[in-house]
């Protein structure tokens, strides 16, 4: 077994064990320990950058092959929550996030790396196009992650079960910080956009159209949310149903077309 391998078992290991510290304690009357948790997420995202060095650098170019990609998007919305939580608590969210990484490099290990998208580091716009694109991807599923935390204790609240939401952030609070997430997922997304309008000729080429259309829509969605909450005071079960649609459109958009091309049709 080589070293990556090895560390890919531990990555999938103290990312569970981190989920499980989260998710075990949620409704217990002490709730989880900050300390445990949080150690067990910062190794895992440690040992998680270990890994996409190993990976998404091709010799002397960057490798944006679909793993890689998705890799790297686990990373980003992993490391990012793990930060919130240091000051902020988001024990609905950890879970998630941390059992999806560890899902996720546990089916990596049995894929093969037959496919590779190698760019070349020296060709800036598109680097940077491509960097803005995933970075408001992660920051945008973060805010989805957050729209369902509080739609949950919303829920709870109403229903008057306050044990429920006893070891969870204050409402108010958890409703700041999804619009203030979904502000600056937005942001990355217009300046990703933009740049690939300005400066890449093949942004509205066939090939690439729905890509471009269904990135479009799904930031078209995101203002409209923005626009919904601050005009006409949208929140709650609204927002989330919104949400989920843009970032199913923007899944669709940076995934769909190339799960198709290099595993269905490969």
């Amino acid at each position: 077994m080589d070293l990556v391998s090895i560390l890919t078992i531990v990555v999938i290991t103290l990312y569970v064990a981190a989920a499980l510290a989260v998710s075990s304690k949620l409704f217990d009357t002490t709730g989880p320990n900050p300390k445990v948790y949080l150690t067990l997420g910062c190794l895992a995202v440690v040992g998680h950058s270990l890994l996409l060095s190993k990976s998404i650098f091709f010799h002397d170019d960057v490798d944006f092959s679909l793993i890689n990609v998705i890799s790297l998007v686990a990373f980003i919305i992993s490391f990012s929550v793990t930060l919130i939580s240091i000051r902020f608590k988001a024990n609905l969210i950890l879970p998630v996030v941390y059992a999806f990484s560890a899902i996720l490099h546990t089916v990596l290990i049995f894929v093969p790396e037959d496919h590779h998208l190698v760019i070349d580091p020296t060709k800036i716009p598109l680097v940077i196009h491509i960097t803005l694109a995933l970075l408001s991807y992660g920051i945008l599923v973060i805010a989805t992650l957050y729209a369902f935390q509080v739609s949950y204790i919303n829920y709870k609240l109403k229903s008057k079960n306050i044990s429920a939401v006893n070891h969870l952030p204050p409402l108010m609070q958890v409703e700041g910080q999804l619009f203030s997430i979904m502000s600056a997922g937005i942001v990355c997304l217009m300046l990703s956009q933009a740049v690939g309008l300005v400066f890449i000729e093949s942004f509205f080429a066939e090939e690439f159209l729905h890509k471009t259309l269904l990135s479009l829509f799904a930031l078209a969605i995101y203002l409209i949310i923005m626009r919904g909450h601050y005009k006409m005071g949208w929140r709650g079960n609204k927002v989330l149903v919104l949400s989920v649609i843009a970032t199913s459109l923007l899944t669709l958009s940076y995934f769909g077309s190339r799960f198709v091309k290099e595993f269905l049709l490969s």
